[in-house]
């Protein structure tokens, strides 16, 4: 077993969701989390949806955080506390279309800020967004992918095409002088044989706003569990590499897709280069509350928290919280170590 489920399964459902009125009354559910460790606590990014479909963002913290023996084994106890507030959102109005989602946060602390990256459903298309929050109650916008400048080819092999992108995530420090993101294209550009959400690639920038392809990273395999495929939570920086937790959907079953993850370990200085890529996922739906919800089968993979040395590594024993949506209805938490995600690699 490479993760070990949260002992009292998920860790936060609709009815830990207080309400907002008037936006927000009886919650129908919460999912894919955005995570950071802010002082002694692990704090979460909540996607909360409300009865109308509509999406907000909300903040919960980690208040308790216990184990004890319970038959012999080690058992965990996490409880987390929302905020009685949605998140305040910041200049958004510039990104010039009508906003009906923001989504899916994935949190960076990168030389002494937070970023989260989002994915912002808008009239023709989804783009992805690069906030900053200083207190966890606001994010304010600094770039939309698209938005400025965009250096060369665009994410979909066209100048300046990076429209319809998703699963943003930035790397915890840059690369080469540049800050640096992993992401999904959407949409399928002319000569592609795959259809959309099928490759992972590289981008990188010096300001947040102007962004350039790099280039490819990694592709879905066909006819196996990631035939489908886009980055998880922020890059972990480990001395053999970035150690990236990824999500990949079965397609080719009769009954339903199904979203797992997966791990990979990419070059240090070229993220491009992929070093290992694990044959088999290392979290797949089988509980009842990751198989059955909104969408049923599915743990997606958002948030990781790990501590790391003062040059920024994980060492191999070094503890890794994972908090992911199940079945797009719920919070899960999984644990395991850098170790055995590096060895998941190489299986």
């Amino acid at each position: 077993m490479i993760f070990t489920r949260h002992a009292s399964g998920p860790i936060l459902t609709r009815d830990d969701i207080p309400d907002v009125p008037p936006a927000l009354v009886d919650a129908t559910s919460v999912f894919n989390p955005g995570a950071a460790r802010v002082g002694e606590r692990d704090v979460l990014f909540l996607r909360v949806q409300t009865r109308g479909r509509r999406t907000h963002l909300m903040v919960a913290e980690c208040v308790s955080d216990a184990a004890w023996v319970f038959g012999g084994e080690t058992a965990a106890w996490r409880a987390f506390v929302a905020h009685r507030e949605l998140v305040e959102l910041v200049g958004f109005e510039r990104m010039g279309e009508t906003i009906h989602h923001v989504y899916d946060p994935r949190v960076t602390h990168i030389e002494g800020v937070w970023y989260v990256v989002l994915a912002v459903d808008v009239d023709s298309t989804c783009r992805l967004a690069v906030a900053r929050t200083d207190d966890f109650r606001r994010l304010e916008l600094i770039g939309a992918v698209g938005e400025g400048r965009a250096d060369g080819p665009g994410v979909n092999g066209t100048a300046g095409a990076w429209d319809d992108v998703r699963n943003g995530v930035l790397f915890p420090e840059r690369i080469d002088g540049r800050y640096a993101m992993l992401l999904r294209p959407n949409r399928v550009s002319s000569g592609e044989a795959a259809g959309s959400g099928y490759r992972i690639v590289l981008a990188t920038s010096d300001d947040l706003v102007g962004w350039r392809d790099d280039g490819h990273v990694m592709s879905g395999r066909w006819h196996h569990w990631d035939e489908l495929i886009g980055p998880g939570p922020p890059p972990l920086k480990t001395r053999e590499g970035w150690l990236l937790v990824y999500h990949g959907v079965a397609t080719h079953l009769a009954t339903a897709w199904i979203y797992q993850a997966g791990v990979v370990l990419l070059n240090l200085d070229d993220p491009t280069i992929v070093i290992a890529r694990g044959r088999d996922n290392v979290l797949e739906p089988r509980e009842r509350w990751e198989m059955t919800g909104q969408v049923p089968n599915v743990v997606f993979p958002t948030g990781l928290v790990c501590e790391t040395d003062a040059d920024g590594f994980a060492d191999s024993d070094a503890e890794v919280r994972l908090y992911y949506g199940a079945a797009d209805t719920c919070v899960g938490f999984a644990t395991t170590t850098v170790g055995r995600l590096l060895a998941a690699c190489r299986i």
